[in-house]
């Protein structure tokens, strides 16, 4: 998942307030890449997902896909 949120706590916070209650948020192992930066800069939402972060033909989805709305 990606996340715009001005720090951790309000990230966690955004989070929680879909109703995922149990998301614990790690440091990337790396830094984002430029394109994943400008895609959640420039989500209306956001905040976006994908399922397999090492594929890389997988594009971000918003989380409207992830939760059904």
């Amino acid at each position: 998942m990606l996340v715009h949120a001005a720090n951790r706590a309000r990230a966690l916070t955004r989070l929680r307030n879909l109703g995922m209650r149990a998301v614990y948020l790690r440091g990337n192992a790396q830094p984002p890449t430029p394109d994943e930066v400008t895609a959640v800069l420039h989500h209306p939402d956001g905040l976006l997902w994908r399922g397999a972060p090492d594929r890389a033909q997988e594009l971000w989805h918003p989380i409207r896909a992830l939760l059904g709305t």
